[in-house]
Parts: C-alpha cells; structure tokens; sequence
C-alpha cells in the first residue's frame, strides 16, 4: 500500500453501503499516529493497521518475539522478504488462526520484510479474527472476485531486485504460479531450512504447551481404554476418548490461557482398529465391534493437538486375554524396540541414531525392516528431524519427539506403542504415559 509522509494509511474498498465504522482501531498510541481512511472503488483490498488497542488479555509476547528472530534470521540469510503460505507456520510468527484455507480456494499469505512491515493477506471474511489474533503490522483483506483478490497487493511486496523466500514444498500451486509470474526465478529462495531450524527447539512457553497437550492425550487414552468391552462398536470408543479429551483440554484452558477463542474441542478422526483389521495402521473408527480375544489398536496421533500442538501417542490392547499367543511374542519386540531407542534418545546424539537402535531390535527378532522410528511435532504433526535412517541432525534441548516401538507380521497381526518426549539437558521427559507390558493391556 501507499504511504505518506513514512506513515501507512489504512484504505477500505468496496460499496459505500459496506463501509464500517474503523473510529476504535484508528488511534495508534504506540507511534502517536492517526490512520486515514480513503474510500475507492476500483480496488478490493483492505488494509489497516495493528494498534495497541486490539491487543486482547492473554496474547503472548512469544510470537513478537519470533518474528523479530525471523527477521533477524533473514538478514543473516541475505532475503529480503519472506512468504510464508504453511498454515502453521502462519499461526507460529503471527498466532493467527481458525481460518478457511486452499480447501476452500482461499489463500492467506504471511509477508515479512526482513527491514519493514510483517503483512497478512486474508479473506475480508476473516476480518474479526484476523484483527484480535494477529499478531502483525498490518492486514490486508480481500474479497472473492473483487478486482485480482489476494493477488493485488503481492507486487508491492515482490517487485523490485528483493531476493524472496518462499516454502517451495508447501505453496498452494495457484500462489506459487502467480509468484512465479511476478518474480525471476534467481530472486527466490527456499525459505524451509530456515523456519525449520527455527520451529526445533521449542520455547519455554511451547514446552507447557506439550506437557499440557500430553495431558489431553493422557486423557483420550484412559477413557479409550475404559469403554472398551464385547459388543461396543469402535466408534463408541471414539467417542468417549473425543469427550474425554475434549473436556481435559477446556479444563487446561480454562486454568492456564486466556485466550478465550481457542477451542477445546478434539476434531481429528480417531485412528482405531480391531481384529483382523489391526495390521491397517491408519484405519478408522467404524461401526465393527469388538470380540473378545481381539488386539485392538488405539492412535492419537492426529487426535492429541492441545493449543494447536501436535503429539504422538498410542497403544495396543487385547479385549479379556490373548487368544493368539503368537501375538505376545510380537507385541514384546515392539516394547522393547521403543525401550531400545529410549535408551539412546538423548541431547548430542543424532537422529539417526535412536532409529537404528529401534530397528535392530525388530530385524534381530526376525521382523521385517520397521518404518521411522519417530518425528519431531509442535505446531505441525511432522517436523524437523525425523528419527530415521539418513537425518543426521544432532538432538538438542528442547526438541518435542513421538517415539514409536512398532512389529508388522504382514496380513496377520500388528503392534504398536508409542509416546511422546521432551529433549532434556541431561536426557529426556516423558509427556504421555500409559501402561505397556503384557499384562496390562490386557483389558
């Protein structure tokens, strides 16, 4: 957008009947400066900026804090401007969240100048949230098939000889098209490695987080546990995990945040499987129900996602006692596979270490080769590293872990355990527990 006299001004575009009153959120204290407002017709971008005054009780100084490392990065990286289009990465420099994405056909963008303005780029639909969640200096909204959309104010911000930073691995193709019209590609560069190394070692509001989001799983793995019994359909056992963690998750919010917008509702489809069905990693909660002398597979992976922080957890079960005693056998190699990578995983040891201890309790045992061990998690299920084979990156303090213990005998049977961890100074902290041997899970 246009500035005058160094000083950004705020532009409303759209029908004169559609025009707000901006009057709480013009006066910024902060630069001692009063936004002006124009009013157009021939473009739809909305842009205002983010004063003191919109601030709401409880936001973090967390997320001013990782902008300004962001930008501190960027200089040290020679990019002059990041565009950031990863809906985590989005919501972890600039805590803006709860909006509709490319499922819809929407993008919002996250423009950071390594020496100007951090920019969000969202649909006007989402201006309330945008407003009291963003933690940026200015919004820019757009509207569907008014003028060129989200593409307007991207020139503005691309042009020049800047050399960009962009996440080539997770751009909606219609942005990367666009900016690929706009920017030779010598200009851009792979901004990935670098939010990656940022977002590993978490901070010390992060890691309460992750306790906490391992609490709401400790939660879900309970109450699974305890509605399981002979006749109960899976997706009973679904349901009394959701409502369970559901509630342990508004009581963590209710106590310890103040954010009061941030949901506690769990919304991830239950990774559920019983009998026959155990070997299918990733199959659903469905109308099955359970027999008696049945393994039954219990994954909250997806599920355990406490404040937008993403674990690992789950465990196998059997329904009144093993009737395939082949399966015990099997169940133990993948105990002690976990046990052999928890006994490496530490600061100062490289990732790839802790899969190869874990894999070579499973192949020793006569089992076919396992995939990875475990992945770092925060505010993405998968981040960097990843404990397996060829990630050669050194664990630090800090790092969030799932670590699995896992056997597959193909078509016949299959176990997994399966925990989350906080790199410590010394070792680690565990953040969800269960019971694993034999006997107790045996329900």
């Amino acid at each position: 957008m246009n500035k005058a006299g160094g000083y950004p001004y705020a532009v409303w575009v759209g029908l004169p009947s559609l025009v707000v009153d901006w009057s709480p959120y013009l006066r910024c204290h902060e630069f001692q400066w009063t936004c002006l407002i124009s009013t157009f017709y021939a473009y739809p971008i909305q842009s205002f900026c983010q004063c003191d005054q919109l601030s709401y009780p409880g936001k973090s100084d967390m997320f001013k804090a990782r902008m300004t490392a962001l930008r501190e990065r960027l200089n040290d990286s020679g990019i002059d401007v990041a565009l950031i289009t990863d809906d985590d990465s989005v919501y972890y420099y600039s805590g803006y969240y709860d909006y509709l994405h490319m499922d819809f056909g929407r993008p919002t963008l996250l423009v950071v100048s390594v020496d100007g303005e951090s920019v969000l780029i969202t649909p006007s639909m989402e201006k309330e949230m945008a407003q009291v969640a963003a933690v940026v200096d200015r919004i820019e909204l757009w509207n569907d098939g008014m003028g060129n959309e989200w593409r307007e104010a991207l020139p503005g911000f691309l042009g020049g000889t800047a050399r960009i930073g962009i996440e080539p691995d997770l751009m909606p193709p219609v942005v990367r098209n666009y900016v690929d019209s706009l920017v030779n590609p010598d200009r851009l560069t792979d901004l990935m490695p670098l939010v990656s190394e940022m977002r590993m070692i978490k901070s010390p509001d992060e890691l309460q987080i992750a306790r906490h989001a391992g609490e709401v799983g400790i939660a879900m793995m309970d109450a699974g546990r305890s509605a399981i019994g002979e006749g109960v359909p899976e997706y009973e056992v679904a349901l009394s995990a959701t409502q369970a963690g559901t509630r342990k998750a508004a009581e963590l919010l209710k106590t310890h945040y103040s954010d009061k917008r941030m949901s506690p509702s769990i919304h991830f489809m239950q990774i559920m499987a019983s009998g026959k069905e155990v070997t299918m990693t990733h199959h659903r909660a469905s109308t099955k129900e359970l027999k008696y002398g049945e393994p039954i597979f219990l994954c909250f992976c997806g599920m355990t996602n406490f404040h937008r922080f993403k674990l690992g957890f789950d465990r196998t079960f059997w329904l009144g006692e093993i009737t395939d005693r082949s399966q015990e056998s099997a169940y133990q190699t993948a105990v002690d596979s976990q046990a052999a990578a928890l006994s490496v995983l530490g600061p100062g040891v490289a990732a790839e270490e802790v899969h190869r201890a874990y894999a070579e309790v499973i192949q020793a045992a006569g089992y076919e080769y396992p995939f990875r061990c475990g992945r770092a998690t925060g505010f993405s299920f998968l981040e960097r590293p990843q404990l397996v084979y060829g990630d050669k990156t050194v664990l630090q303090p800090g790092m969030v872990f799932a670590v699995d213990g896992s056997v597959t005998v193909p078509g016949k049977f299959r176990a997994q355990v399966g925990d989350s961890f906080i790199i410590t100074d010394d070792r680690y902290e565990q953040i969800t527990t269960h019971p694993n041997t034999l006997a107790e899970v045996t329900v």
